[in-house]
């Protein structure tokens, strides 16, 4: 073999730091690669995440805005009932409780006349697995079946949300916004707000606290007047 043969044989092959640098740089594409396939992955999570809350919350919004929109007012068979809001804090947050006697319990509206109201209740208590979270429950009891709702097996709280962060509602007079409302406390033809204000705030995982409002008009407020 000649010398011209030998080196051009040599310069056909790749050196050993030659093929180091080229692992290192498949290495360092690869790792970029999985970042990105990661970020994509994680982007992918945090919008469903961010979708199944906001379905959430418009969800609670929704039926406690048409529960309240049914809440009954009558001069001739009084509810024990009508509107009893309390406002208080908790972790500089507020956590409201809300009962109503309402036409419309569960989106169920009545077929004839006023039929049978029930009261129903939204609490919230402190969530041992999430801390700083809170659970939301809602009760639902017969209102001229009993008075007492811890004696009626419907008045079963179910919880609608354990990812609370707070809960807002205000009462609208006629002239002001208030932050609290006893039906029982107020003189006839005064008993039911013109409005309740809804403000829900939940905890999302990975992602800003999603907060919801809205105003909602008892139309059987216009009858007291």
């Amino acid at each position: 073999m000649t010398t011209l043969d030998h080196r051009s044989s040599a310069a056909a092959g790749f050196t050993l730091i030659e093929l180091m640098i080229a692992v290192a740089i498949l290495g360092l594409i690869m790792v970029m690669l999985a970042g990105s396939f990661h970020a994509v992955a994680m982007g992918k999570t945090q919008g469903e995440n961010h979708l199944a809350i906001d379905q959430q919350s418009r969800s609670l919004i929704w039926e406690m805005s048409n529960e309240i929109r049914g809440t009954v007012y009558t001069s001739i068979l009084s509810s024990p009932v009508v509107v009893v809001g309390v406002g208080r804090m908790e972790n500089n947050n507020p956590l409201d409780t809300l009962s109503i006697s309402t036409l419309d319990p569960g989106h169920r509206r009545t077929i004839e006349d006023f039929g049978d109201a029930d009261t129903v209740s939204y609490t919230t208590a402190p969530n041992p697995k999430r801390r700083g979270c809170f659970l939301l429950y809602r009760t639902q009891a017969n209102t001229l079946l009993t008075l007492d709702i811890g004696s009626n097996k419907s008045a079963m709280p179910v919880l609608l949300a354990d990812n609370l962060l707070s809960l807002h509602f205000r009462y609208f007079d006629g002239n002001n916004w208030v932050e609290s409302w006893d039906s029982e406390s107020l003189p006839p033809g005064r008993q039911l707000p013109q409005a309740i204000s809804i403000e829900l705030v939940l905890a999302q995982p990975g992602g800003a606290p999603m907060r919801l409002s809205t105003i909602t008009t008892l139309p059987m407020a216009m009858q007291q007047w």
